[in-house]
């Protein structure tokens, strides 16, 4: 009996091993193939150096819940009612129901008639025209609010300008003066923002606001000095984007209550004072984009509860304090663009808890290369072993071999010479594929040997 399909089932045992081996190197390879696939997860944003600082809420009683009357009439006193209609605000409803048309108004609980204790103005009307009549029937109120309203500032009756406890104007009256503002004595809390502000000084504002709480005059162009003297019951003071100039006086030390200090984007000068520690109870405090010199005085390290310290944009000299790493509350150090020089103090797990760091713009200043990874984008130069920042690596000659990669950084002083990006090989390599065939060669010689031997004898 001929061994014909034996015959031929082996001659083709020799394919299906290539075919095998073919499909398992293909396998591996597959398996094997870098991560390098993966997407890289970009890095979280950092929020802005300078966040906005916290809303203050008005000094105005809270609106007492009502019910809405099954009667059309209004609750409110017949002549404020006028009064706001001559200023286009709807009275078809109760303006004492809470809550009012966007917000605008709140009364308070008096008998027969009520009246209004809050008031705000926005988004007005080109034509609108705030009446001396209007304002004066309107003395009942403690909070008034402009946002938006570009009409023309008018004379204030005195019992309205008494009875204020706060007063807010954001894009609105056109142009303000320091006299009018002046008028507002009993006020806890003002606010000024986006409005040109025309006085010789911030005291003209402030001497007789012996009860202020709260300031922000920001972006008003306004000019002067910063007064020696300031109300001890602030805790709130913003005063950004004006044309301040001078020294910050060493009598701010005094306000012990102030958590909140924003004198950036002005023109003053000097050192920060040494007795700036003794605001004990500052929690947020930017000096940026000013002139100030000098040191950052170690007095700062007595202020517990700091959150927020943006120094960037000046000219402070001497070294980074090391102090600032033990300030547990701390979330945001910006003190970048500067002249500091010397070695970074901070270690990689303080730099990690914080949720902005910025140091760039020192170019004396460097960090410890044993300290920090090379991987961590600081924006300075590591240390040589004098202590003193490296200087950067020579530009590569881009007509020579191929650019340069923009996400490297200038200095890197990984001990290791590997390129950062390896070549990755898909499917099975030249090797594996010539060792396969090789073997099934060699197979198939044996098994026809074998086969032919057995034919023949």
């Amino acid at each position: 009996m001929k061994p014909q399909p034996a015959f031929l089932l082996l001659l083709n045992l020799p394919l299906l091993l290539l075919l095998s081996v073919t499909t398992v190197t293909s396998a591996a390879a597959a398996t094997t193939t870098p991560n390098a696939t993966k997407p890289a997860v970009s890095p979280t944003p950092s929020p802005t150096s300078s966040p906005k600082p916290p809303a203050t809420t008005p000094s105005s009683p809270k609106p007492p819940t009502t019910t809405p009357s099954s009667s059309s009439a209004s609750t409110l006193d017949p002549k404020e009612l006028q009064a706001l209609q001559s200023l286009n605000i709807p009275t078809t409803r109760d303006p004492c129901i809470q809550p009012s048309p966007h917000n605008a108004t709140v009364c308070d609980a008096s008998k027969p008639f009520r009246h209004l204790v809050s008031l705000q103005l926005s988004n007005c009307s080109s034509d609108l025209s705030l009446s001396f009549t209007a304002l004066k029937s309107l003395s009942s109120l403690h909070s008034l609010s402009f946002s938006n309203c570009h009409v023309a500032p008018i004379r204030f009756p005195s019992d309205l300008a008494l009875s204020l406890t706060s007063f807010s104007c954001i894009r609105s009256l056109r142009r303000l003066s320091g006299v009018w503002l002046s008028r507002f004595e009993n006020l806890t809390d003002l606010t000024v923002s986006y409005t040109t502000v025309n006085s010789s000084g911030l005291y003209v504002i402030l001497g007789n606001m012996r009860k202020l709480k709260s300031l922000t005059i920001s972006h008003a162009n306004l000019t002067g000095f910063l007064p020696r003297h300031l109300h001890l019951n602030l805790s709130y003071i913003d005063l950004s984007g004006n044309q301040m100039r001078g020294k910050v006086p060493s009598s701010l030390s005094l306000l012990a209550n102030l958590e909140f200090l924003n004198l950036s984007s002005n023109g003053l000068t000097g050192e920060i004072p040494t007795e700036f520690g003794d605001l004990i109870s500052l929690k947020n405090v930017s000096l940026a984009s000013n002139s100030f010199s000098g040191s950052i005085p170690d007095s700062m390290s007595a202020i517990p509860g700091l959150v927020h310290v943006d120094l960037s944009g000046n000219q402070l000299n001497g070294t980074v304090p090391n102090f600032f790493s033990k300030m547990k509350g701390l979330k945001v150090l910006n003190l970048e663009n500067n002249a500091l020089h010397g070695v970074l103090p901070f270690n990689a797990s303080f730099i990690k808890r914080l949720v902005v760091f910025k140091i760039g713009g020192n170019s004396n200043l460097c960090y410890n290369h044993s300290v920090f990874s090379s991987k961590m984008k600081l924006g300075i130069a590591p240390c040589d072993k004098h202590g003193l920042p490296m200087s950067p690596p020579p530009a590569k000659d881009v007509s020579s071999g191929g650019s340069s990669e923009s996400d490297s950084s200038d200095y890197d002083d990984s001990s290791d010479g590997t390129s950062q990006k390896k070549e990755h090989h898909h499917g099975p390599s030249k090797v594996v594929l010539g060792v396969a065939i090789g073997l099934s060669s060699i197979v198939f010689l044996i098994i026809f040997l074998i086969l032919l031997s057995k034919w023949c004898g």
